[in-house]
């Protein structure tokens, strides 16, 4: 008889395991479309390295006899500080695509965040994930008007806040589609897109970003807040200068983050421009992080140096590779477990107990 350890492969247990099981699952062009970054990949691999660089400093004799990760987010209820990042093109990685990442978020009990470049549209989000809280990932367009047509039906179908990417005039130099030859396949689309703007095949990456605008100042963040009834969030502020600037002109958070490090490659790790992004506001507005969180107590540090949560990306994006809304649900179900051990070895039994003492200065 064979031995049943050569024949069964062992279940995944964390992120790495997904993102192992993932690179089998994708093709070389698509597994680098998803798991690449900009240049050198400096700031890629930073972004993970920033969570291995710092240290937690636990107090013990806490009583942890009834630890929760619940917390909210723009007064948002969620099972725990982990949101769902806005990812692109989620079809291609599996059929379950989206709506699917959306219900195992709202399974999880967290927000889900559609991006612009989805394989869904946002009607379609509500319809087959009405349990989602969900917020819309906007680009501005040239076409003032494609930008109106995506908002209006994302708040037509009860998306709680626009997320308005502002480190992406333009995409970074991603060398490994370039070297794969990456294109989206034919019969993908990005429906929302294409519905704006009224494009009959879905554009290459680069043809959509040839259409944002490239103009775009403050001013528009002051015209969005004046007519959203929704609140707008900054995702991919990365000074202190521009976190002010954020309170200012009426944003209702923001989102440190360097877009995974596939925009300016060379730029520090998104949880090293943290502390200074959180310092410059002061509690006036909510300041969350993503890029580099593959563990829960990388969530903890976020939480120590400020952060009110962190989104996560590319890991959800392995579960759904590897089985669809099932793995994209294991993931989040594993960083939650993984968040609420990690606070209870921390001796802290809610996230509004981590604070900056619990990490090593």
């Amino acid at each position: 008889m064979a031995d049943r350890r050569q024949t069964i492969a062992p279940s995944p247990v964390n992120v790495g395991d997904y993102e192992r099981l993932a690179a089998r699952c994708l093709d070389e062009g698509l597994l680098g479309y998803y798991a690449g970054g900009a240049g050198d990949e400096r700031t890629l691999r930073d972004n993970v390295a920033a969570f291995a660089r710092r240290r937690l400093r636990p107090r013990v004799l806490v009583d942890v006899s009834a630890v929760s990760a619940a917390t909210t987010v723009l007064g948002t209820d969620v099972s725990m500080p982990l949101l769902v990042a806005p990812t692109a093109l989620q079809r291609m990685a599996h059929p379950d695509g989206e709506p699917g990442m959306a219900r195992a978020a709202a399974a999880a009990g967290t927000i889900f965040c559609l991006s612009t470049l989805a394989t869904s549209r946002p009607s379609e989000v509500a319809e087959q994930a009405p349990a989602a809280p969900r917020w819309f990932q906007l680009y501005a367009f040239r076409d003032r008007g494609v930008t109106r047509a995506l908002c209006d039906e994302a708040l037509e179908h009860g998306f709680g806040a626009i997320v308005l990417t502002v480190d992406a005039p333009r995409a970074g130099r991603r060398e490994r589609d370039l070297r794969t030859g990456f294109v989206v396949p034919a019969g993908v689309d990005m429906p929302a897109v294409s519905a704006a703007t009224g494009a009959p095949a879905c554009p290459t990456p680069a043809e959509f970003f040839s259409l944002l605008d490239t103009t775009l100042t403050w001013s528009a963040v002051e015209h969005l807040v004046a007519n959203l009834p929704v609140p707008l969030i900054l995702k991919g502020i990365q000074t202190a200068e521009d976190a002010r600037l954020a309170c200012e002109h009426g944003a209702a958070a923001v989102i440190v983050s360097n877009h995974g490090g596939r925009q300016l490659d060379g730029v520090a790790a998104s949880l090293d421009m943290l502390p200074e992004v959180v310092d410059a506001v002061g509690g006036r507005l909510e300041v969350l992080v993503d890029g580099g969180v593959r563990r829960g107590t990388d969530v903890l540090v976020a939480l120590a140096l400020g952060a009110r949560a962190v989104l996560a990306g590319r890991p959800l994006l392995w579960g759904l590779a590897v089985d669809g809304e099932v793995g994209a649900g294991a993931v989040l179900q594993g960083l939650q477990e993984e968040i609420e051990l990690g606070m209870t070895l921390l001796g802290t039994p809610t996230p509004a107990d981590i604070t900056r003492a619990h990490i090593a200065p």
